[in-house]
């Protein structure tokens, strides 16, 4: 089911935003479907990397209440975390 949406702008706006929009070969409904499809796509990805987050954030808590964590320490946490860039810097440039 399509679902209307109504604001409103001053004239001068609204005439400016046609011009644009008809200039490209389309309406301003198009516009604003276009615009509205597009604000919607990246709220869909900023939830579900949300809910990614959260399920690795709770596995860690997880880990941790079994005991079943590894601590290591910063120096070393850097070390690995510079190899691991080098790795993918050397990957991307092949």
């Amino acid at each position: 089911m399509d679902t209307r949406i109504q604001f409103r702008v001053d004239e001068e706006t609204k005439h400016l935003a046609q011009a644009m929009a008809e200039s490209q070969g389309r309406t301003l409904s198009d516009a604003c479907r276009e615009l509205t499809e597009e604000l919607a796509e990246q709220q869909r990805k900023a939830m579900t990397h949300d809910q990614w987050l959260t399920k690795q954030v709770n596995a860690a808590f997880s880990k941790l209440d079994n005991g079943k964590s590894e601590f290591v320490a910063h120096d070393k946490a850097s070390l690995d975390m510079e190899a691991r860039k080098l790795k993918i810097r050397n990957r991307t440039q092949k």
